[in-house]
C-alpha cells in the first residue's frame, strides 16, 4: 500500500517507536524489504538516492517498479516511496515520477536558501498529498557525491524549519554515512535533546543508522527519532552473501549460475538485516 510517510511517522512519534528507512538498489533489494515488512506487519519506507535512481535507469522506472511490485505482491502494510537527500532539481523530478515522500537536503546551502527552498518544496509536496523531508546541519561521511563532516545542528535553526511544516527533520547529531571510523564519540544526546525541545512532536531522523550501537538507537528512539535510515548494513551482507555463494562453488554446479540463484543468498540476506533492525526499532507489528 503506498502511502506518503506523514501518518507512519506520526503513529511511531506517538507510540516511540521508529520506522525503517532502507534503501534500495535494484529489483532484489526492493522484493527483499517489501516482503520483509509484510511478513513482520511493519510500516516502511524505500529509499531511493540520486545515485540508485540513475543506476535504475530514472525514478520514472523507479517509482513504477515499486508501486507495480507492491500490487503484484500484495503489500498491505505502509509503504512510502522517498527520494533520499534530494537536490532541489531531483525533488521536483521524484514529484513527477510519482513517488509519495521527498527529501529535500538543502543543508550544504546557505541557511537562508535552504529555508526559502523548502518553503516552496513543502507547499508543493502538501498540495499533492506528499510528505516532505528536510535537512538541518550536515550528516557526516558521503552520499551519492553529498559530503559532510558530521556537524551536529543548530536547534534553532531546527525550529525554523520545522515551523514551515515539514513532516519529518533530519538533523545532524554526529552521525555518519558508510562505515563509522574507530574513533567516533558517538550521537550527541546533548544536542538531541535541544532540538527535540524546539521542534516538540516533530519525528526526527537520524541518518546513517548502519554502525550505530544498539543502545544509541534505542535511547535516541526514546528522545523523538521516529525515523532511521539503514542502507550500508544491508550492501555489506549483500556482498558478504553473494562472495561466499561465488567462493563456495556453487555457481559451477548445475545452473548454478543463473543470476536468480548467484543473487538469492544476498537477497535472504538483506530480509536477515531489514529484520533484525525492524525488531530493533521496534516496529514490527505496528502497520
Amino acid at each position: 500500500m503506498i502511502v506518503s510517510a506523514k501518518e507512519m511517522l506520526q503513529k511511531a512519534q506517538e507510540g516511540h517507536y521508529a520506522v525503517g528507512q532502507f534503501n534500495i538498489n535494484n529489483l532484489e533489494w526492493t522484493k527483499a524489504v517489501l516482503l520483509t515488512a509484510e511478513e513482520l506487519k511493519s510500516p516502511v519506507i524505500l529509499g531511493v538516492s540520486a545515485g540508485a535512481g540513475k543506476y535504475m535507469t530514472g525514478f520514472k522506472t523507479v517509482a513504477a517498479m515499486v508501486r507495480a511490485m507492491d500490487e503484484e505482491l500484495g503489500i498491505t502494510v505502509p509503504v512510502a516511496i522517498h527520494l533520499d537527500h534530494g537536490t532541489y532539481d531531483a525533488c521536483y523530478k521524484c514529484i513527477k515520477a510519482g513517488f509519495s515522500s521527498i527529501m529535500f537536503d538543502g543543508s550544504s546551502l546557505p541557511f537562508e536558501e535552504n529555508l526559502a527552498k523548502t518553503t516552496e518544496l513543502v507547499n508543493v509536496a502538501h498540495n499533492l498529498g506528499l510528505s516532505i523531508e528536510a535537512e538541518v546541519g550536515a550528516i557526516g561521511g558521503e552520499e551519492d557525491g553529498v559530503v559532510g563532516m558530521g556537524e551536529c545542528a543548530d536547534p534553532a535553526e531546527c525550529k525554523t524549519i520545522a515551523d514551515l511544516g515539514v513532516d519529518m527533520l533530519a538533523a545532524g547529531i554526529g552521525n555518519i554515512h558508510g562505515v563509522y571510523p574507530e574513533n567516533w564519540p558517538g550521537l550527541s544526546f546533548p544536542t538531541l535533546e535541544a532540538i527535540k525541545a524546539k521542534t516538540g512532536d516533530m519525528p526526527l531522523v537520524l541518518h546513517g543508522g548502519t554502525g550505530i550501537p544498539d543502545d544509541q538507537i534505542k535511547k535516541a528512539i526514546s528522545m523523538g527519532v521516529a525515523k532511521i535510515n539503514v542502507n550500508t548494513e544491508c550492501q555489506i551482507v549483500f556482498t558478504e552473501a553473494t562472495r561466499a555463494y561465488i567462493e563456495a562453488g556453487k555457481d559451477k554446479v548445475g545452473k548454478g549460475f543463473d543470476p536468480r540463484k548467484v543473487l538469492a543468498p544476498g537477497t535472504e540476506a538483506i530480509k536477515a538485516k531489514v529484520k533484525e533492525k525492524m525488531e530493533l526499532f521496534g516496529s514490527v507489528g505496528k502497520a
